[in-house]
């Protein structure tokens, strides 16, 4: 499992998780998805054999929210 961060623009509004963490869970390989409001960054625990942090980005993007950055964190350097 890697764990990824997504730096988003600021959020404006509560209803902007629901829709980001809907559509992230619902993707293949995506185990947790947690959008914080007042940080307005998204963080993803994924199965990097079943998607990669790019391919989120995309997904977080076609919703209409710009990824400003990405850390990607494996969770065999921990």
């Amino acid at each position: 499992m890697v764990k990824a961060v997504f730096q988003l623009e600021s959020l404006t509004c509560p209803s902007c998780i629901k829709k980001i963490e809907t559509t992230l869970s619902k993707i293949n390989g995506v185990a947790s998805a947690k959008v914080f409001f007042n940080s307005s960054n998204v963080r993803t625990e994924f199965d990097d054999t079943q998607i990669d942090a790019k391919k989120i980005g995309e997904t977080i993007q076609k919703l209409g929210y710009p990824v400003l950055s990405v850390k990607v964190k494996s969770k065999k350097n921990e």
